[in-house]
């Protein structure tokens, strides 16, 4: 696996200013963010976990997986938590023109305005690979570019659960977006330790707001 970043340096979000790679530092607020759903076998349960703490939190969907669950995808939006548009079927922005990448995100935008009832502003390149011309196009229809301050890599197979909390742990601070993956994959990691992490911090007086 390529190597990643799990806090992103200070030059990146610099340089990129743009985008959204966290919030205000002064409040005792945490960002939890969930790639890749809605996903039968864990966004259920992940919905489950944050309603024991009455956390909120932002999930970025995937537009065939709307259409393939629109249960589930309803459930998010009954409880209260916000949805973003993370392309059509995870599109790497690096390997596509930005005509194509825009009709794919274009495609997800009209799946979450049909089974949610409301256009949603949130947007989240998949793998994080998003060029100019593509973050220009989609600025332009009033989207925030949502990135991430704290990346818990639970889709990364080759390290441990303890490893994935202590990646989470280690780094999140005041105003952090935090990424995990409401994916199959990266279900046995996120069910070690979301628990974890909402227990933590709650007991350190954290709040879990999701991004508007």
């Amino acid at each position: 696996m390529k190597p990643y970043f799990i806090k992103t340096p200070g030059l990146i979000k610099f340089i990129f200013n743009k985008w959204v790679w966290s919030f205000s530092k002064k409040e005792k607020n945490i960002y939890l963010t969930f790639d890749d759903g809605p996903t039968p076998e864990i966004t259920d349960w992940t919905l489950n976990e944050l309603s024991k703490y009455n956390a909120k939190a932002t999930f970025f969907c995937i537009g065939k997986n709307i259409e393939n669950h629109p249960e589930i995808f309803k459930k998010i939006i009954k409880k209260k938590h916000s949805v973003g548009n993370h392309t059509f079927n995870h599109l790497n922005g690096w390997k596509v023109d930005a005509s194509s990448y825009f009709d794919n995100f274009k495609n997800t935008a009209t799946a979450i305005q049909q089974f949610s009832g409301f256009e949603s502003k949130l947007f989240r390149p998949p793998y994080g690979k998003l060029n100019l011309a593509q973050s220009k196009k989609i600025r332009k229809k009033g989207y925030k570019i949502i990135m991430w301050d704290v990346l818990s890599a639970d889709f990364d197979e080759t390290i441990s659960d303890k490893k994935c909390l202590e990646n989470v742990i280690k780094n999140t601070k005041k105003g952090s977006i935090i990424v995990f993956h409401d994916s199959v994959k990266a279900s046995k990691k996120l069910k070690y330790i979301l628990p974890q992490i909402l227990e933590f911090y709650t007991a350190k007086g954290y709040c879990f707001k999701s991004i508007q």
